[in-house]
């Protein structure tokens, strides 16, 4: 994860997300139990259990610390999970470099690990050949140099992968699993056409952040059905790209609530000091934002306002209201990149709940050990550990955030979000810290594919 900040302004194409209705979202059959998409004949599920997958790796770029660096060492090599020296169970046989700029690093690590490099997705997916010819596929649609939106997006081309490895499976008539990192696109209406078009074609897909299988410190867990009465979810990352991942840990926290996901009926992103007059007004509780930095710092604030240690930053909060009622808010406080916090309130309960997500030492590059491990289950299983419409659900958000900032925080209407789904235990996929006593903060980050840091 590094600062994705807008530098240049492109994209005037139309958005055509007020035409998705709750109606026509149900009606495209959104809402399946448990998120699980329904194989077809020709899906994954008919390959011979015995062999490892073979994967593609789609990748914009390679550079040190990119995130296709920090999720595809721990498929080349061995790599710690909850302490336990693990195999990926599966083979990257081919690679696919959007990009290539100064300190690439696919040449070397395509050589050192023989895999050929292809110049298109179609020859990637095919490994040189006519016919699909890999079990998964990687999409790593995240760093690079792409155009930024009138919305401060950067473009990145998520969906232009999807479409070019759909295109190959649907030639081949042979759909297999997909992981598609990050949010599923800067744009909503193409994030509902991938998600649409996956769930026609029985394709496999899983999405999404690395941070909501980080250890808690301290321990905290819900159990399902728990009543939320409003959450706060802290990050101290850059706008957008950091607000995604304090997103998708509130969403992983609370989508398992009473009565399940509902949607989200408005959004609203302010800056400056208007986000400490919402909390004078109480639109969202300082109680849980001082309860929620305690647990990173081990220590209360005297303020929320200046974090010590820290330089100076303008904070900005995005509030969420549900269909439900619930109420949940995204703060961006202090500029710590590894700061992931989150409190709430849960009903009929006096005391707040707290925790920190721990990213492990090298900042957030062990975050990635877990996520990867989630996605072989998913490759080697056919079906993803937890719901893709987390991801649909957020990312929608996060562009209807990104629309209230430009409309000088105006509140965003979003019955295209008022959709529900259901997930399903993930606690298996999470690293509860057993790792961080073998990786340790003294040991140096190394360089280059090295996950086990030797």
């Amino acid at each position: 994860m590094t600062d994705d900040r807008p530098q240049s302004s492109a994209d005037t194409s139309p958005r055509s997300h007020d035409r998705y209705t709750r109606r026509s979202f149900l009606q495209a059959g959104v809402v399946a139990a448990g998120g699980a998409l329904v194989a077809t004949p020709t899906t994954f599920a008919e390959r011979d259990p015995a062999r490892r997958p073979k994967v593609a790796a789609i990748f914009t770029v390679c550079h040190h610390r990119s995130h296709a660096h920090v999720i595809l060492e721990n498929f080349l090599e061995t790599y710690l999970f909850n302490g336990k020296e693990t195999d990926p169970g599966v083979d990257v046989v081919s690679f696919y470099a959007d990009q290539t700029p100064g300190g690439d690093m696919s040449a070397e690590v395509g050589q050192r690990y023989k895999i050929p490099i292809f110049k298109t997705i179609d020859e990637a997916l095919c490994v040189g050949g006519k016919e699909l010819a890999v079990d998964a596929v990687l999409s790593i649609g995240e760093h690079g140099s792409y155009p930024v939106n009138e919305l401060g997006q950067r473009q990145y081309p998520r969906k232009r992968f999807f479409d070019e490895i759909v295109s190959v499976m649907r030639r081949s008539n042979r759909f297999v699993p997909m992981f598609n990192d990050k949010h599923l696109s800067y744009r909503w209406d193409e994030a509902k056409a991938m998600y649409d078009e996956a769930k026609a074609l029985g394709i496999p897909l899983m999405a999404g952040s690395s941070v909501p299988l980080a250890q808690r410190r301290p321990t905290l867990e819900f159990p399902r059905h728990a009543e939320f009465e409003e959450v706060v979810s802290i990050h101290g990352g850059p706008l957008e790209s950091y607000d995604f991942h304090a997103l998708e840990v509130l969403q992983s926290l609370i989508e398992s609530r009473k009565g399940g996901e509902t949607g989200v009926s408005s959004v609203e992103l302010l800056s400056g000091d208007a986000v400490w007059k919402t909390a004078d007004d109480g639109r969202w509780s300082r109680d849980l934002a001082d309860a929620a930095m305690t647990a990173e710092l081990g220590k209360p604030l005297t303020t929320l306002k200046a974090i010590e240690g820290e330089a100076a930053y303008e904070p900005h909060c995005i509030l969420l209201k549900y269909k439900d009622g619930l109420r949940a808010t995204i703060l961006k406080i202090g500029r710590d990149s590894t700061r992931w916090n989150v409190a709430c309130r849960l009903k009929r309960e006096p005391d707040i709940k707290a925790t920190s997500f721990y990213v492990g030492p090298w900042e957030n590059r062990n975050l990635f050990k877990a996520l990867s491990h989630a996605i072989q289950h998913h490759f080697i299983h056919g079906k993803a550990p937890y719901a893709v419409e987390r991801t649909l659900l957020v990312t929608g958000v996060l562009e209807s955030a990104m629309r209230s900032r430009k409309e000088a925080g105006k509140p965003i209407q979003t019955p295209h979000l008022r959709f529900g789904y259901r997930s399903p235990d993930f606690t298996a996929m999470r690293e509860m810290g057993a790792s961080w006593k073998i990786i340790t903060e003294d040991i140096p980050e190394p360089r280059g594919i090295n996950p086990l840091g030797r």
